[in-house]
């Protein structure tokens, strides 16, 4: 989202995240990831919540982390023709070629959080760039 704001988008483009698991509804991200985001100036204040089949008529991309993502998200779509916008966050990354999924970083230490971030930046720049080509 801070990436759309500094672009001048928030007219244009809508962000949310929403995960697979619904264990986490109603919770900030982890405190390690919070940390790691604030030295880079973003301040991760979102909920979780889980995600559901209205999100296919909500929103036009569907970008998942990893492919058990992409299969749950899959699974919730009302029509086939949906699966059309489901898409892997991988992507849109234009510095990681050799990366298929985001990794979860809760097991991997500071490292595995600057590791996601990264990968975040690089892919929503590259995903920002599609969009406004698309426009």
């Amino acid at each position: 989202e801070a990436i759309v704001v500094r672009e001048g988008l928030q007219h244009a483009v809508e962000v949310d995240s929403a995960g697979t698991y619904g264990g986490h509804a109603g919770d900030l991200p982890d405190y390690r990831m919070r940390a790691a985001a604030a030295i880079r100036g973003y301040n991760l204040t979102h909920r979780a919540r889980k995600f559901r089949e209205e999100d296919f008529l909500r929103f036009d991309k569907i970008i998942v982390m990893d492919d058990m993502n992409y299969e749950n998200v899959s699974r919730l779509a009302p029509e086939r023709t949906y699966l059309s916008k489901v898409y892997r966050f991988v992507e849109f990354c234009r510095h990681h070629p050799d990366r298929t999924y985001v990794p979860d970083p809760y097991y991997e230490g500071r490292e595995g959080f600057e590791l996601v971030l990264d990968m975040l930046e690089d892919g929503c720049e590259g995903l920002l760039d599609e969009l406004k080509n698309q426009a």
